[in-house]
Parts: structure tokens; sequence; C-alpha cells
């Protein structure tokens, strides 16, 4: 499949549809040395992987559930078990973490866009490998007590939880936006 082919053909498999087998070590590594390949200013490489996989997930889950309760002590059953399950489905889950220096000439946020890259790049080296993934963040990405939970450092946020494995079903496409519509010509006015 010519290379734009695939790129056309790229969507998210929902974590929910993820399930074993997930990719091995060496379909793993094959997949991080291509999403490292993303435009890094400054060549800080403001990233790093946490790889939650095997009863991890379900000890991380185990973690949203209590801090669930937590933020709210009358949290919905319902809310609490979908955080309990959040990372159960996909075989593999990985961490992207953002590592950022502040101060440095490289703005905070191109290191920040440079890990969504590799967030990205990954999802793509996954399906290119025949394996569906999802990026979500959701509410743990963003929390400092979880953050904690990772072991993520002051400079450090997740830029994305990247759920891996194989497809139950094949999605279906969905609309996308219409590039031609979104693209406008810039003119210097003198």
């Amino acid at each position: 499949m010519p290379l734009l082919d695939v790129l056309q053909s790229r969507r998210s498999v929902p974590s929910k549809q993820l399930t074993a087998p997930g990719p091995d070590d060496d379909a793993l590594q094959l997949m991080l040395q291509a999403a490292v390949r993303v435009p890094d200013h400054g060549k800080l490489v403001p990233f790093r992987f946490l790889r939650i996989q095997g009863d991890d997930r379900h000890a991380l889950g185990a973690a949203l559930a209590a801090r669930t309760l937590q933020r709210d002590p009358d949290a919905a059953p319902a809310s609490v078990e979908k955080d309990r399950a959040r990372f159960s489905h996909a075989p593999l889950v990985i961490a992207v973490v953002a590592r950022l220096a502040p101060g440095h000439k490289v703005p905070e946020q191109e290191q920040l866009l440079t890990a969504g890259c590799v967030c990205f790049a990954l999802l793509q080296s996954a399906q290119a490998l025949g394996f569906g993934a999802q990026w979500l963040t959701g509410w743990a990405a963003y929390d400092e007590v979880i953050a904690a939970t990772l072991g993520l450092q002051a400079n450090e946020k997740v830029a994305g939880f990247i759920h891996i494995g194989t497809p139950k079903l094949e999605v279906p496409e969905r609309d996308r936006p219409d590039a031609a519509a979104l693209l406008q010509d810039w003119h210097a006015h003198a």
C-alpha cells in the first residue's frame, strides 16, 4: 500500500474494541523507533515512554478508581467502575510523557507539540504493523496525584495514553473535514 494511502486510511480503534494480542517486544521497539522520528527543535527529546501492561493496567485502574472517590466521595458507582476499567481493555498502553524544559530557548509549547507528534506517530506505526490504537487523555492525564502515581517529575506531563492491541472489529470510516475548505491563501497588503 503506498504511503499516502496508509496515511489517508488512518483511524482510531476505540480502546474498548482492542484485545490481545498486542505487540511483542520486537514490534513495540519498531513502533517506538518510528515514533521518535518527529520534528524536535533543539534536539531536546522532550518525551519519554511508560509501558503499562499485564496486571499493572489493573493496578493503575484501581488507583484511578480510588482517586475518583477521593475527588468526589459521592461519585456514582458507574463512574468509579469506568475509571477502574479505563486501562484494562487494550493489552498494552504506552504513556507518552512530555519532559518539558522551562526557560529553554525552545518554547514549552514547541516541546509539548513534539510530544504530541510522538503520540500521533505511535498511532501510525501501530496501524502500519496491523494493530489498532487510540490516543486518549481524560482527566487522569491532568491529575497531579495520578502523575505522582506514574512517577512523573515536576516538569513532566502526560501527552497521551496510547492504547494498542488487536481490533475486535473493523472501525467504520467517519466524516472527515474537507481540507480544501480549510485552506486559505494569505496575501500581503500594501
